[in-house]
């Protein structure tokens, strides 16, 4: 017998580099399924199905926009946002508007911005903390009877055109 033969089988180094791959893909596992438990799934709304009934309610008010002709031009500086909101047709503007800015995958992040008319279809609003990247716009009058909505990319620089052009 040699010297090498005597020796217990865990003083070898190649039982261990064998055991090493499964062995960090056991630990690999549960830290995935422990990520999976604490982590929170934002996309994900608990009120999905009534969301989708909601849908033909929420066109009515695009419908809405377009028979009015509206059209409004959307920009921010100094962490305001300022509007300009124009119709087609002799259309009483409301004193108010509300501005949604949605973040695309960050529900946190989103904002509502209460815009306050300065006359002939200007209006101006605070941001409530500045915005950067993609976000999904939407410009509702207080009454819910119309919604122009868009994508913005806010570092751009460039004002967003929002229009609605349905067809019927």
């Amino acid at each position: 017998m040699t010297m090498r033969d005597k020796s217990a089988w865990y003083k070898h180094p190649w039982p261990w580099i064998l055991m090493a791959g499964p062995g960090l893909v056991i630990v690999a596992g549960v830290v995935t399924v422990w990520l999976a438990v604490v982590s929170n799934d934002g996309l994900v709304t608990d009120d999905y199905y009534k969301q989708g009934l909601a849908v033909n309610q929420r066109m009515h008010r695009d419908h809405q926009a377009s028979a009015l002709g509206l059209h409004a031009d959307l920009m921010r500086s100094d962490g305001k946002v300022r509007l300009l909101l124009g119709a087609a047709a002799e259309v009483s503007l409301p004193e108010t508007l509300v501005v949604k800015l949605a973040h695309p995958t960050r529900a946190g992040q989103d904002q509502l911005v209460e815009m306050k008319a300065e006359g002939q279809g200007f209006y101006s609003g605070q941001l409530l903390a500045d915005v950067g990247g993609r976000w999904v716009i939407s410009i509702e009058d207080p009454a819910g009877q119309w919604r122009l909505q868009g994508e913005w990319v806010a570092d751009s620089g460039e004002p967003l055109r929002l229009e609605t052009k349905l067809e019927k």
